[in-house]
């Protein structure tokens, strides 16, 4: 199909619609990640619906210091991956046709969940970020619009903003893609050297140590449940691996399922080790939170969480996360 490059919001008003619009915003610089989401929003939006993908790298959410101006811009390779995966049109507008006075003197502000973690390390990110989404929210007014969930608390504010601001359109989170190394796919990805993506793979990996700690406990859990306090119990959690709480099967079926502190510190010694690498992994921060409002979980939660890390490998920062349950096996 031929997929139309526009650059004013009149452009895109004038075309004429018939089924759903799915519109995934971008900062350009597509990959398979972002192929996803837009094949994703291909099957959202049906045959005889529209989808939109803008391209705009958006200076609100850069922090002094941050990669503004050496952000990849690769407008023609964009139009080609829009093309092969469906898209109608390519939605790339100047700074000018987004803030047509400047930058805005009203902003949208992501309250105290954008102060934490990544609001934390980049001050005044969410703000930007949010203001954007609202812009383009009302620039393409989509039915339906669709964002990764590699950034969790990106996703969670603006679900919270649609939400609680009345936009009336839905919000649909797409699972993040990874590499076949583990590392999740990013634009920034690409400023990495050879020896700093070996270390940039302890993200994945302490994610995935933290995942696993999570499993075991919670079909130990489910297992010591099932298994009648008696000798039979201890030997059934001691064939899980689990001879400590073998010792003690009662505390075991008495235990928070999942074990939050456990999660983290399975995920603290791989980002510990690589800390230790050449070059280094620098942490920026570990977390396991409440995905409603990115607060750190205590040990007796339930229901869903996000075991979030961010760090920095050279010059490069990077993100990455995965969702958990605790107390699924209940």
């Amino acid at each position: 199909m031929t997929t139309v490059l526009l650059s004013t919001a009149d452009e895109l008003r004038a075309r004429v619609r018939a089924g759903r619009r799915a519109v995934v915003m971008t900062m350009g610089a597509l990959h398979e990640g972002h192929a996803t989401l837009l094949r994703t929003a291909r099957e959202l939006a049906g045959g005889d619906g529209e989808v939109v993908v803008t391209v705009f790298v958006n200076p609100l959410q850069f922090g002094a210091g941050e990669d503004l101006d050496r952000y990849p811009r690769t407008l023609d390779a964009d139009i080609k991956i829009a093309e092969q995966t469906g898209a109608d049109v390519v939605f790339a507008p100047s700074v000018d046709e987004v803030y047509p006075g400047g930058e805005p003197q009203v902003r949208i502000s992501a309250g105290p969940m954008g102060e934490r973690l990544e609001g934390s390390t980049r001050p005044g990110h969410f703000d930007g970020m949010l203001t954007v989404v609202a812009k383009m929210l009302h620039l393409t007014g989509p039915d339906v619009a669709l964002f990764g969930q590699k950034d969790a608390q990106q996703l969670a504010l603006i679900r919270r903003m649609v939400r609680d601001l009345n936009f009336g359109m839905e919000i649909v989170g797409v699972p993040t893609v990874r590499e076949a190394d583990g590392l999740a796919l990013s634009s920034r990805n690409r400023y990495l050297s050879a020896a700093e993506r070996r270390t940039a793979l302890a993200l994945s990996q302490a994610l995935f140590a933290g995942g696993d700690r999570h499993a075991a406990q919670e079909a130990l859990c489910a297992r010591a449940r099932e298994v009648p306090a008696t000798h039979a119990r201890a030997e059934a959690l001691s064939a899980l691996g689990e001879s400590r709480a073998a010792a003690d099967t009662h505390a075991v079926a008495k235990a928070a399922p999942g074990g939050p502190a456990a999660v983290r510190a399975a995920a603290r010694l791989v980002l510990d080790d690589a800390a230790r690498l050449s070059p280094p992994l620098v942490l920026d921060y570990l977390a396991l939170v409440d995905p409603s409002d990115f607060t750190e979980i205590a040990d007796g939660h339930t229901g869903d969480a996000v075991l979030a890390v961010a760090a920095r490998v050279g010059t490069t920062r990077l993100i990455d996360n995965i969702p958990l349950t605790f107390g699924a096996a209940s």
